[in-house]
């Protein structure tokens, strides 16, 4: 399983990737920011379901994400199609409406740190549907200071118009991906009551990205649409 899936990302990052990149010619800066290798978070806002395709499309390195596990368990030829396209840029599955299997994720991607890879969250939780930038959840607190590696904050602009929330079809549209410098925590908090810390590093990182997007903050959370 795990050649297959090396094989699928090598296909994916020689040709899709590349295409996909001629098409959108997307708007980079900061590139430089991201570790080569090593451990490192990649925090980034969240305005589309293609975010984690177009984030992987401009990092020069592999980048996992999280996506809902209905992905990956669908039958046929579209099923099967579906799945090795996600296992092809790098997703891993989870159950969002699980929540001892949300916990789980969060163990999933400390092991994709240790393994000295890079893993890309949304602290926002789910996708903004009115473009302000909503409040961090902790999650990506918990990494970073549990795998003591720098988070590298990601500002996205224009993937809504890729694909506008109820089209099934892809658009030519301009984008913008900005990468800020590496945030560091390691040390920093020692002595601080975990809750208190996490939150500041939470509030660090979104600081961070609207710093990059310019979005206006909504100040809550952003709660998934039932449907979604």
């Amino acid at each position: 399983m795990g050649k297959t899936v090396s094989v699928l990302y090598g296909v994916a990052h020689s040709v899709i990737m590349p295409v996909a990149r001629l098409l959108w010619r997307p708007d980079v800066h900061g590139v430089e920011h991201i570790p080569r290798t090593g451990p490192v978070i990649l925090a980034s806002n969240h305005l589309s379901f293609v975010d984690s395709v177009v984030i992987p499309c401009v990092v020069p390195r592999k980048v996992a994400f999280l996506a809902k596990s209905d992905y990956f368990t669908g039958t046929g030829f579209k099923g099967t199609a579906t799945r090795m396209w996600f296992e092809g840029i790098g997703m891993l599955p989870v159950d969002r409406d699980d929540t001892k299997a949300a916990m789980d994720s969060l163990d999933t991607a400390l092991e994709v740190l240790g393994r000295g890879e890079a893993f890309g969250i949304y602290p926002e939780g789910t996708r903004s549907r009115d473009g302000r930038l909503y409040r961090g959840r902790t999650g990506v607190a918990h990494l970073a200071l549990t795998a003591g590696c720098p988070v590298v904050p990601v500002g996205l602009e224009g993937t809504p118009d890729i694909q506008p929330i109820g089209s099934s079809r892809l658009h030519l549209a301009k984008v913008a991906v900005r990468f800020g410098e590496p945030l560091e925590f390691a040390g920093r908090f020692d002595g601080m009551p975990l809750g208190r810390a996490r939150r500041e590093v939470t509030d660090e990182i979104m600081r961070a990205i609207q710093g990059l997007t310019g979005q206006e903050e909504a100040g809550v959370y952003n709660e998934r649409p039932a449907d979604a």
